[in-house]
């Protein structure tokens, strides 16, 4: 037996196989560590925002803000309307006879007076010959009888002839005057007559088509006539409005200066003319509950036609100097209105305004703002009392009041 001591078998190496199998649970353990780290890491980093804003407030609000301006406005009562003429004719024979020629052309402007066609006139210069002729032997006839009536008076006043002789001679030298004056008529007829032949504009305007050619007999009691003519310049609009504005409307016709009335196309996009209010109807429509108006305009470029349907604005009232906004600045809330005006240090505090006309896109306030105190117009709708805002540049801006088109308030 020998004293070495006895050799013991080292620890058998591990095999490669089971290395290979905890490294990818040592990577996986890596990994959720870091992920956690860094979720952990991106929760204090919100939070330290979410800190950092609540104590500097909510970001500010985008808007756009103009000053509140100074102006006239002006106040309107609006209604509708047709262009009426002033005289509108239908110009008929006021003989029987043919039609020799037309002088005038269709869609013309004539004046009074101007000659537009003519009546075959031989009749009646026959006529007035025939007449005249009557009356020449007439009034020989009465010169003779007054002849023999002065020699009867003579003769009576000498006791040669019997009163009744002289009376009969009298009696037939006043038939021969009323005789004379019957001819006179006649001649005077046929000469009108004559006139009548040719037919003249009764009014200045404009002639429509014709509806009868030349060569065609005419009567006077022809219905048709031979055409219209109706008054372009000046022509007139006749509109309705409510009853309820009769006094405001009778004071202001009441004034040195009348009305002024514009009018429009059907569409209210395009103003056609300016006139003034010439009347208003004597009495009320109990169907309708309105009052007809009649307002004249000049129409020297023929803006308006017989029969066009047309909007009309009257203007009422001038509120002078007044505090202007657009529109779209103005709230509403169960209080009242009010706008946002925009304070030196870039926040808003809601000003309770009192609105007064409204025309268009501009509004006038009575009371609450001055002249020159910036308003928000757009934006408001996310604004708050007291928000922070970021005023916009209304030239950078696609909004419609950024560049607010001009509206009739002036």
């Amino acid at each position: 037996m020998s004293d070495a001591f006895p050799v013991t078998n080292p620890i058998p190496p591990m095999p490669s196989g089971k290395k290979c199998r905890w490294l990818p649970v040592l990577l996986l353990v890596l990994m959720f560590a870091g992920a956690g780290g860094y979720i952990f890491w991106r929760i204090k980093a919100y939070a330290a925002i979410e800190a950092q804003q609540r104590q500097q407030g909510p970001p500010p609000v985008s808007v756009l803000a103009e000053p509140a301006g100074k102006e006239n406005m002006n106040a309107y009562l609006t209604g509708i309307g047709a262009v009426t003429p002033l005289n509108t004719v239908t110009v008929r024979s006021r003989v029987d006879g043919q039609l020799m020629n037309v002088f005038f052309k269709e869609g013309q402007t004539v004046t009074q007076g101007m000659l537009l066609a003519t009546i075959d006139p031989r009749p009646f210069q026959v006529q007035l010959i025939q007449a005249q002729g009557q009356m020449a032997r007439d009034q020989e006839l009465l010169n003779n009888a007054r002849l023999d009536l002065s020699r009867y008076k003579t003769l009576w006043a000498q006791n040669s002839i019997p009163k009744q002789q002289l009376d009969t001679q009298d009696a037939l030298a006043r038939q021969y005057e009323a005789a004379v004056k019957i001819d006179q008529g006649q001649i005077e007829s046929a000469k009108l007559q004559l006139i009548y032949s040719r037919i003249t504009a009764p009014v200045s305007g404009r002639v429509g088509l014709r509806q009868v050619d030349p060569g065609n007999i005419v009567h006077a009691s022809d219905t048709g006539g031979l055409v219209v003519i109706t008054q372009i310049q000046p022509i007139s609009v006749i509109f309705s409005l409510p009853e309820d504005v009769i006094p405001q409307v009778m004071t202001r016709l009441k004034s040195a200066e009348k009305p002024s009335v514009k009018v429009y196309d059907r569409n209210i996009q395009q103003k056609l003319a300016t006139g003034v209010l010439e009347t208003v109807d004597n009495q009320i429509d109990p169907t309708t509950g309105t009052v007809k108006l009649r307002a004249v305009f000049s129409n020297r470029h023929n803006e308006l036609f017989p029969n066009q349907f047309v909007n009309v604005k009257l203007l009422i009232a001038v509120e002078q100097g007044a505090t202007t906004v657009l529109s779209s600045a103005i709230q509403r809330s169960p209080q009242g209105t009010f706008v946002y005006v925009v304070k030196p240090n870039k926040t808003v505090v809601m000003q309770p305004v009192t609105v007064g006309l409204i025309r268009g896109e501009k509004a006038s306030i009575t009371s609450g703002i001055k002249e020159g105190e910036l308003v928000v117009v757009d934006g408001v709708e996310r604004l708050r009392n007291g928000s922070r805002v970021e005023l916009k540049t209304p030239a950078n801006e696609d909004h419609p009041e950024a560049n607010p088109r001009t509206s009739d308030h002036s």
